[in-house]
């Protein structure tokens, strides 16, 4: 039997409210990285040997800047639906990412023991671009045919 979101149109309220939950997961990692970035540069000090251990050979936290961003820019492409997989939905997302940075750094110039830089949204703007590829190469893929599609036609 057919779900009963496929016998809305594409106007409904019931639609739109879906596509705003969409954007949730981007919302929450946007949380998630102002909480981190509200940490005075002490506390994030104490975080380091933990990820020393999962990471060997990780002198500071700047790459991991490369992957928040990453995951935040999947996340906006989620939210985006198939609108993602465009040139368009592409600049959307790097924008979303880089600006987001922006604003980070922004709020680090508030924070005890951290200061805004700007090789870090260089960083971010990487990951983000680096997400992107991603989704360029899986758009590629799947219009050879080479990756399933979970639709039902």
């Amino acid at each position: 039997m057919p779900s009963r979101r496929s016998f809305q149109s594409p106007g409904s309220p019931a639609t739109a409210s879906y596509r705003v939950w969409r954007f949730a997961p981007m919302v929450v990692w946007m949380a998630v990285i102002f909480l981190l970035s509200a940490q005075s540069g002490g506390e994030l000090d104490t975080w380091l040997p933990f990820f020393r251990r999962l990471l060997p050979g990780l002198e500071d936290f700047n790459p991991m800047h490369y992957a928040a961003y990453f995951v935040l820019a999947l996340t906006v492409a989620f939210g985006l639906g198939s609108r993602a997989f465009s040139w368009k939905g592409y600049l959307w997302i790097l924008a979303v990412c880089v600006l987001y940075g922006a604003t980070d750094e922004w709020h680090q110039a508030y924070v005890p023991n951290r200061t805004p830089d700007w090789n870090d949204l260089l960083h971010d703007g990487i990951g983000a671009a680096a997400a992107c590829v991603l989704l360029l190469i899986y758009r590629l893929f799947r219009k050879q045919g080479r990756v399933p599609t979970s639709r039902k036609y």
